[in-house]
């Protein structure tokens, strides 16, 4: 196996090391700002669509480019070293939903290519900057029934969901991208169809990006949806050899705070990120959330203080002003340092009880 022919992808560890990475903010969040019609998401290529498209964010690569290049730039300007492709929900099985599963590869090789394009005009050799394959859970759950009255009902497979993730993995590859991310993860075994299916593609082709994990804890339970702990999370994932696991979504960094910090100490053999929410949901806010950028900031600046983080942004509601206010508040903190001796103590005194 070897690692990509360009740099960029083996610039990450040793960058992780010297300072804690900026991830950009919600696209979602951005998206609404530019009050979007139907007639927007269509275009002229799926004018005549039979379905409702409105909604559908990831059709904007084919059909509002400007718009998707507009937020990553936006993101850039804010100090994002890391930006997104617009794919959370470009999977063949999220697609079907609206009758466009057949173009799913081709989608997230148009997103890869516009955030490869952002972060070119942006990147400079003391500052070079990243493009993070985006991959969501998908709307279908591989251990979660969708019928109350039948727990043991499946509406999609293992083999299913690692196809799809096959197709979008290959997609964003060909676009450019220089990391995998698979994110907002609610159901471990639909991780684990991600992570398989980008093993996959590095055996096919030869090539290994770097892969960063990251979970959703949806409330005070401190589990993911799926019933795992932040800790069984880890052991579940952790065979996969991110360069970075972390938590983003669902809880704004206040509610966060106590499962980064367990994960944190948990997962010392790799790095950590963290990009939640901007508080929680608020219909009067401008962008849909409670949080000011200055109060998103500096709960994650508590975070690079007590040493948590190597990588921090934003989610649902965050926007570029939320992002330039986590980057300067974290600037003046180091970086977590990797803790291999810590898990091997840890391991022994497990041992010897």
């Amino acid at each position: 196996m070897k690692t990509l022919p360009y740099t960029r992808a083996a610039l990450l560890p040793e960058l992780l090391k010297q300072r804690i990475l900026i991830l950009d903010g919600a696209m979602g969040t951005m998206i609404q700002r530019y009050k979007l019609g139907e007639a927007d998401y269509r275009g002229t290529r799926f004018a005549d669509h039979a379905k409702d498209l409105k909604g559908n964010n990831e059709l904007l690569q084919f059909t509002r480019p400007d718009v998707i290049s507009e937020i990553h730039e936006g993101y850039l300007a804010a100090g994002a070293d890391l930006i997104e492709t617009n794919t959370f929900g470009a999977t063949s099985i999220a697609q079907d939903d609206y009758g466009l599963g057949a173009v799913a590869r081709e989608m997230n090789v148009a997103a890869a290519r516009l955030a490869r394009a952002a972060a070119t005009k942006f990147s400079t050799p003391d500052k070079p900057r990243f493009v993070a394959g985006a991959f969501g859970p998908t709307p279908r759950t591989a251990s979660i029934s969708p019928d109350v009255n039948d727990p043991a009902a499946r509406n999609v497979s293992f083999d299913e969901l690692r196809a799809a993730y096959r197709e979008q993995a290959e997609g964003l590859l060909e676009g450019g991208a220089d990391l995998f991310l698979v994110e907002t993860i609610f159901d471990t075994l639909n991780a684990k169809a991600a992570i398989f299916a980008i093993d996959e593609l590095f055996e096919a082709t030869g090539e290994r990006l770097p892969v960063i994990i990251s979970g959703t804890v949806t409330d005070a339970s401190g589990r993911i949806l799926s019933g795992q702990t932040v800790g069984a999370f880890w052991n579940s994932v952790r065979h996969a050899k991110p360069i970075a696991v972390g938590l983003n979504c669902a809880l704004g960094a206040a509610l966060m705070r106590p499962y980064i910090e367990e994960l944190a100490k948990v997962a010392g053999d790799t790095f950590i990120s963290c990009y939640p929410n901007a508080g929680l949901p608020n219909p009067m806010s401008d962008t849909g959330f409670d949080e000011t950028p200055a109060i998103t900031g500096g709960l994650v600046e508590g975070f690079a203080k007590e040493g948590f983080l190597n990588i921090a942004g934003g989610c649902c509601g965050t926007t570029p002003e939320h992002i330039a206010e986590i980057a300067r508040r974290v600037a003046a903190y180091r970086p977590r340092a990797r803790q291999e001796r810590w898990i091997s103590a840890l391991a022994d005194e497990a041992q010897a009880a």
